[in-house]
C-alpha cells in the first residue's frame, strides 16, 4: 500500500469523528427548545446525554467480542449507517410518539450505536497505519471531533438565526448526510489489523492486569471532564449567564470546541517535544481552574472564558489517555481499545448526569451543577501521577 492509500483511511476516520461530533453536540443545542416546546424538565434533559453515553457503553463492551469476528470494515460501515439513520429519524419520530421525550431518547440511542462504534474503531484503525509520531497522529485525529463540534454549532446557530429553532427537524436531516456519505469512504479505504491474529490480549487477561484499571480510571475522568462542560455549555451560557442563545452557543460550546481543537492540533504538531504525562497533569489542574471560573463567576464574560479555557484543558485528555494506554499495553488489541472507550463513555455519561441532577436539586441552578464537576479533572491529575509513580 502506498502512503496515499493510507491518507484515504485517515480522511475516512476524520469524517468518522466529525460524525461523532454531530451526534454528541447537535441534540444538546436543542435542550432549551425541547424544554419549551415539549415541557421536558432539566432532570429529564439530563437523561439525553446519559442515554447517549450509556448506549455507547453497551456498544463498547459488546464490540470487544464481535468486531474481530465480523471485521473492522463491516463494523465501521454499520457505525456510519446507524449514525445517519438516528439523525434522520430524530426529525420525525418524536412527533409520532405519544410522549415526544421517548421518541427523542430512541433516536439518540440509535445514533449512539454508531457513535460508540466510531469511538472504538477509528483510533485502532489509525494506530494500525504506518504513520510516525503515533501520539501526535492520535491527537490530530481527535481534533476532528473538535472541529466537527465547531462546525455543528456554527452551522446550527446560523441555521437557527436564519430559519428559527422551530425548523430544527430539517437541520437534523441535513446532518445525517455526512455519515451516510462516509459509508463509501470506509468501503474503499485500506484497513489494517491493530494486532496480528492470535496475539492480542483477551478481556480476561486485561482485567487481571493491575495497571489496566488505572487506565480505565484515567479514561473515566477524561470523559467526565470533557463531556460535563461540553454537554451543558449551551444551556449554562443562556440560562445562568443571561446571554442570548446565539451568543451563548457561539461563545459557550463553540468556544469550548475551538479551544479543544487548537489544543489537539498543537499537540499533534509539537507533542514530541513535550512529555505527555506532564502535559496531562497540567491540563487537569487547568481544567479544575476553568470549572471554578465558570461556576463561581458573577460576570458573564468570565463564565464564558471558563467554558473556553476548559476546552483547551481537556483537549489532550481523551487521546492522551488512549496513547498512554496503548503504549503501556501494546498487545491489548481490539479489547483494550473497546474497554478504554467504555471507560471514557462511562465518564461522559456520569459527568453530565451529575451536573444536570445537581442543578435540578439546587433549584434548576446550572452553575451549582458545574461546580460539582471539579472532582473530575482532579481525579485525572491524581491518576496520571499514580501512573508515573508506577
Amino acid at each position: 500500500m502506498t502512503q496515499k492509500n493510507y491518507r484515504r483511511t485517515k480522511t475516512a476516520c476524520y469524517l468518522g469523528f466529525v460524525t461523532q461530533a454531530i451526534s454528541a453536540n447537535f441534540t444538546p443545542l436543542l435542550f432549551l427548545t425541547f424544554y419549551r416546546a415539549y415541557g421536558i424538565s432539566y432532570a429529564d434533559l439530563a437523561l439525553i446525554p446519559l442515554a447517549f453515553f450509556l448506549t455507547q457503553l453497551a456498544v463498547d463492551f459488546l464490540s470487544a467480542k464481535f468486531v474481530d469476528k465480523i471485521g473492522y470494515r463491516k463494523s465501521i460501515i454499520i457505525a456510519q449507517a446507524t449514525s445517519g439513520c438516528g439523525l434522520l429519524f430524530l426529525s420525525f419520530v418524536p412527533d409520532l410518539c405519544p410522549r415526544p421525550f421517548a421518541g427523542i431518547l430512541l433516536c439518540v440511542m440509535i445514533y449512539a450505536v454508531g457513535s460508540g462504534l466510531i469511538e472504538v474503531l477509528c483510533s485502532p484503525i489509525i494506530e494500525a497505519c504506518p504513520f510516525d509520531n503515533k501520539a501526535g497522529t492520535m491527537s490530530l485525529l481527535h481534533s476532528f471531533y473538535s472541529w466537527g463540534a465547531v462546525g455543528t454549532i456554527l452551522c446550527s446557530t446560523l441555521f437557527f438565526s436564519i430559519f428559527g429553532t422551530e425548523h430544527w427537524r430539517i437541520l437534523s436531516c441535513l446532518w445525517s448526510i455526512i455519515p451516510l456519505y462516509n459509508i463509501v469512504n470506509f468501503a474503499s479505504c485500506p484497513i489494517e489489523p491493530i494486532v496480528n491474529e492470535g496475539e492480542s490480549m483477551t478481556i480476561g487477561q486485561l482485567v487481571k492486569t493491575k495497571v489496566f484499571w488505572l487506565f480505565i480510571v484515567l479514561m473515566i475522568s477524561a470523559g467526565a471532564s470533557e463531556a460535563s462542560m461540553a454537554q451543558w455549555a449551551s444551556a449554562f451560557a443562556e440560562s445562568s449567564l443571561g446571554v442570548s442563545k446565539t451568543v451563548g452557543d457561539l461563545l459557550g460550546p463553540c468556544g469550548f470546541a475551538v479551544f479543544m481543537g487548537c489544543s489537539r492540533v498543537w499537540y499533534g504538531k509539537y507533542g514530541e517535544k513535550v512529555k505527555l504525562s506532564g502535559f496531562m497533569i497540567a491540563s487537569g489542574i487547568l481544567c479544575l481552574v476553568s470549572y471554578l471560573l465558570a461556576a463561581l463567576s458573577v460576570w458573564p464574560v468570565m463564565g464564558l472564558f471558563g467554558c473556553m479555557l476548559c476546552g483547551f484543558s481537556v483537549g489532550i485528555m481523551w487521546p492522551g489517555s488512549i496513547s498512554i494506554s496503548s503504549a503501556g499495553m501494546p498487545k491489548g488489541g481490539t479489547a483494550l481499545f473497546a474497554l478504554l472507550a467504555l471507560g471514557g463513555d462511562l465518564g461522559a455519561a456520569v459527568g453530565p448526569s451529575v451536573v444536570g441532577n445537581i442543578s435540578h436539586v439546587m433549584g434548576e441552578n446550572i452553575q451549582a451543577g458545574i461546580l460539582a464537576g471539579v472532582c473530575f479533572p482532579l481525579l485525572l491529575a491524581v491518576s496520571v501521577l499514580l501512573l508515573r509513580k508506577n
